[in-house]
């Protein structure tokens, strides 16, 4: 590892330092808020909900490598919350057409029932955290926001 001394000193260095722990604790706090939502409301979890979510836009199923690459997140984990959707009845494995050894995951009339009322509580939650922030707000930190993940993927490229 190299060490930049003059970067470390630089004060647009420390900046976007201080810019990194601020989104990183804006992130955390919205985040520790929704897993708390989600157990308290409905005994569930904010894992359980991203895969959900992810079903929910996959009407035809998805493979669980595909939940796991969307989400980030080992097989493992993924077959873990499929596994207890499954017995719950919310979702379901289904042979992928023309390829008996392969399966799909999708969820079940029951599982988009539930998601769709978690889906709403979420929106609802993420609103009410975000009430302060005004219309100009939003779109000006979107627009930041959607510079600063394209400069990340730009660093990416090098």
């Amino acid at each position: 590892m190299t060490l930049h001394p003059q970067s470390s000193q630089s004060p647009l260095s420390k900046e976007r330092l201080r810019l990194w722990l601020k989104l990183l604790k804006a992130s955390n706090a919205i985040e520790d808020d929704l897993r708390r939502k989600l157990r308290a409301d409905y005994a569930s979890t904010l894992p359980r909900f991203d895969v959900m979510s992810a079903l929910s836009r996959a009407p035809d199923g998805l493979k669980m490598s595909d939940i796991s690459k969307m989400l980030k997140v080992s097989n493992g984990n993924i077959t873990g919350i499929v596994d207890k959707l499954s017995d719950e009845g919310l979702a379901q494995r289904v042979t992928k057409p023309g390829d008996r050894r392969a399966h799909l995951v999708c969820l079940t009339q029951k599982g988009k029932d539930v998601f769709s009322s978690h889906a709403l509580a979420h929106e609802e939650w993420i609103n009410d955290m975000l009430a302060d922030l005004s219309a100009d707000d939003i779109s000006e930190t979107t627009r930041r926001l959607d510079t600063l993940l394209a400069a990340l993927r730009g660093s990416k490229d090098d």
